[in-house]
């Protein structure tokens, strides 16, 4: 087995919180394999995984509530419990995530529509919401389809079709279900210390997203398409997206040490249209605000292989310990300094700080 694919398997983690985020990688086949195809089984690595963190200061757009001194409290904590399964066969790999972020009081979950209010304007004490988001990768590499090393140069490790699918919901008032869709390539590179960095142009469609907030009769009454859908299902437009991740050994360290490693990923994904997915007509009452380039980052993760310095390599990242840095700019691509009512309050146009998430959290990975 490459040392390469068993780090990819290794830190999949990284993007197990992601929401938009993205892990693939290029196919590589060891070499050893060569000599009988009959003798491989299907898959050559499956890695499963299951990791939780706690997140101190995450984000909803929409979601905040005001503290006794008038300042705005948009953050809340959340728990965040998550499996990966990651596997190499003869074409290239699979990559799936499904997490369950569970926020508190100040991301309330349906009746509320705010911390301690519900839609008829009553108090209550509502459960923190819950959010289930999964995300898929697959890449099909081109040494392996092509039966070549023609993609391998330099530190040019292999280019990849890339293809992939997200989906989330949550128990929220505006009850939030998005659908999307990735296709492109990946251009994978190797880094010192027996690491890599991977780097991924696609195509990103939202083809699908339920929120109340468009729908009909919440709002406003109509008319339906104009100012307002009827069912709250908006399509966005196809835009372009940029999804990067990368890992290391710090081998620099003395033996005595070298249980450290660090990962990390980004992506960007582009403008898909009307945030509320309507054109919006001036003078009935509805705004029209654009979407703008989202940023969903965890540039940096360290991570302490903890079974490895108890145990030895054979036991390497049964156990991982490790901490991180999650920056999430103009969230779900809603502009964080406009959309009134969301990311900025409507009267004063004060930050509701709910639009951008910046928090360092951390969190244990159980291999099995």
């Amino acid at each position: 087995m490459s040392f390469r694919f068993t780090a990819i398997a290794a830190t999949a983690l990284s993007l197990a919180t992601l929401a938009t985020g993205g892990l693939a990688h290029a196919a590589d086949l060891p070499v050893k394999a060569a000599k009988k195809t009959t003798d491989l089984p299907f898959f050559l690595v499956i890695d499963d995984r299951v990791s939780f963190s706690y997140m101190p200061k995450g984000t909803d757009p929409g979601m905040w509530s005001v503290n006794p001194n008038g300042t705005i409290n948009g953050t809340t904590p959340k728990q965040v419990y998550s499996f990966t399964h990651f596997d190499l066969w003869a074409y290239g790999t699979n990559f799936f995530t499904i997490s369950m972020f569970k926020s508190g009081h100040n991301d309330p979950a349906s009746p509320c529509v705010a911390p301690g209010v519900t839609i008829t304007g009553g108090a209550a004490d509502c459960a923190g919401a819950t959010e289930i988001y999964g995300l898929f990768r697959s890449t099909f590499g081109w040494n392996e389809l092509f039966n070549t090393k023609a993609f391998t140069a330099g530190p040019l490790h292999n280019i990849s079709f890339e293809v992939g699918m997200d989906g989330n919901t949550e128990n929220n008032f505006l009850a939030p279900a998005k659908r999307d869709v990735v296709a492109g390539l990946q251009f994978a590179f190797d880094l010192p210390y027996k690491g890599y960095v991977n780097v991924a142009p696609l195509m990103y469609w939202e083809f699908s997203n339920h929120n109340a907030f468009t729908q009909c009769g919440l709002f406003v009454a109509g008319p339906a398409g104009v100012v307002c859908n009827s069912d709250g299902n908006v399509s966005y437009n196809p835009t372009w997206a940029v999804e990067i991740n990368y890992y290391m050994d710090l081998g620099f360290l003395p033996p005595n040490m070298q249980y450290w490693s660090i990962s990390g990923r980004a992506g960007w994904y582009g403008p898909k249209g009307d945030s509320n997915g309507l054109p919006a007509l001036s003078g009935v009452g509805r705004f029209s605000t654009a979407s703008k380039t989202e940023l969903n980052s965890e540039p940096i993760r360290l991570t302490f292989d903890a079974s490895k310095a108890a145990w030895g390599d054979k036991y390497s990242h049964f156990v991982d310990l490790w901490v991180a840095y999650r920056y999430w700019q103009n969230k779900f691509g809603l502009d964080h300094n406009a959309m009134p009512g969301v990311c900025t309050v409507a009267a004063t146009g004060q930050s509701t700080k709910t639009c951008t998430e910046s928090t360092v959290y951390g969190g244990v990975t159980l291999k099995f």
